[in-house]
């Protein structure tokens, strides 16, 4: 379904006009906004965080300003925990991965109800890609298969937290292609991608924005893309589609407010987004870091978040979470 962009004229013109009659909003913050972020420093949630902290910045689109707060503990536990008990909801917000529908399910002692948070907005999903270090010698997936076959369960991977996005992918391809794999969880992608380029790990499904360094450095080679299509900036990488599979993951890169945050407040963060989303700045971003655009207002928001539990649901049960 497509769903239309709105249109910031108006708002662009009542900003304008503020400067001398007031706030063009009901609400404004009146101290900097916790920007928690759900995992840990350099992964692309917190690359995804301060890219938009420096846009509001540059452009002075807050009247406070946007801190980020990493808190990557527990899959994601110690961010959501932190935003379910915001003692002042109307400055609390959190940038989002997938997560933010698993860690719930596989922690259902943390009482945590996504539906209670506020949609505020989806500033795009990212795909994943298989890596792996260029010692390795490995230069296709069917390569990859082997030696994984061969290494007879002693083959190592990274990823973001167990049951977070990249074990799902890893399962899948366990399942999928009858291998087994010795998984090691870490709180962020940042320092997964850091350890494949020194080879504490022999593989990671990294977003591209976080390998992106790594690669542009001729360290780590991308064998398979978990994408619906192949990505503009690896043209050369095949998809698992292609190889007669059909599975895609994307992590969400979206932004909710606490629990309880008033609809003055929402209203102001989900204009605040949607012009930064707006920005030749995000724009360029998505671009450059493979990003693909899915935008959705609030109520949108709500039906994608349970269509995503019930996917996870299935992803979380074939893996015997």
């Amino acid at each position: 379904m497509k769903i239309t962009r709105r249109i910031l004229m108006g708002l662009a013109g009542a900003a304008a006009l503020s400067t001398s009659f007031g706030s063009a909003y009901a609400w404004e913050p009146t101290k900097p906004i916790d920007f928690v972020i759900m995992a840990g420093a350099g992964g692309g949630a917190d690359q995804i965080a301060r890219f938009i902290q420096s846009v509001a910045e540059k452009k002075s689109l807050t009247v406070r300003p946007l801190v980020p707060n990493n808190k990557g503990g527990g899959s994601g536990a110690e961010a959501l925990i932190a935003l379910n008990g915001a003692s002042d909801p109307d400055h609390t917000i959190l940038v989002t991965l997938n997560s933010f529908f698993t860690t719930p399910m596989r922690q259902k002692n943390l009482g945590i109800d996504i539906q209670t948070f506020t949609p505020i907005a989806m500033m795009g999903v990212d795909p994943f890609v298989l890596w792996v270090h260029k010692d390795s010698g490995i230069t296709t997936f069917e390569q990859w298969l082997d030696t994984v076959k061969a290494a007879n369960g002693e083959y190592v991977m990274g990823g973001t937290g167990k049951g977070q996005e990249d074990s799902i992918v890893v399962a899948w391809m366990e399942k999928n292609y009858g291998v087994k794999i010795k998984y090691i969880p870490y709180k962020g992608g940042g320092a997964v991608a850091k350890d494949l380029a020194g080879q504490q790990i022999m593989a990671s499904v990294n977003n591209p924005s976080e390998a992106k360094g790594f690669y542009e450095n001729g360290d780590v080679v991308p064998l398979i893309a978990f994408s619906d299509e192949r990505l503009p900036n690896l043209p050369d990488v095949r998809t698992v589609k292609e190889l007669g599979k059909d599975f895609s993951y994307y992590n969400q890169r979206a932004v909710v407010g606490a629990p309880g945050m008033s609809d003055e407040a929402a209203q102001y963060y989900q204009d605040l987004f949607q012009k930064i989303y707006d920005s030749p700045e995000w724009q360029g971003y998505m671009e450059s870091e493979s990003l693909a655009a899915l935008p959705m207002d609030a109520s949108k928001q709500r039906e994608y978040w349970k269509t995503q539990v019930v996917n996870h649901e299935e992803l979380l049960k074939e893996m015997g979470e």
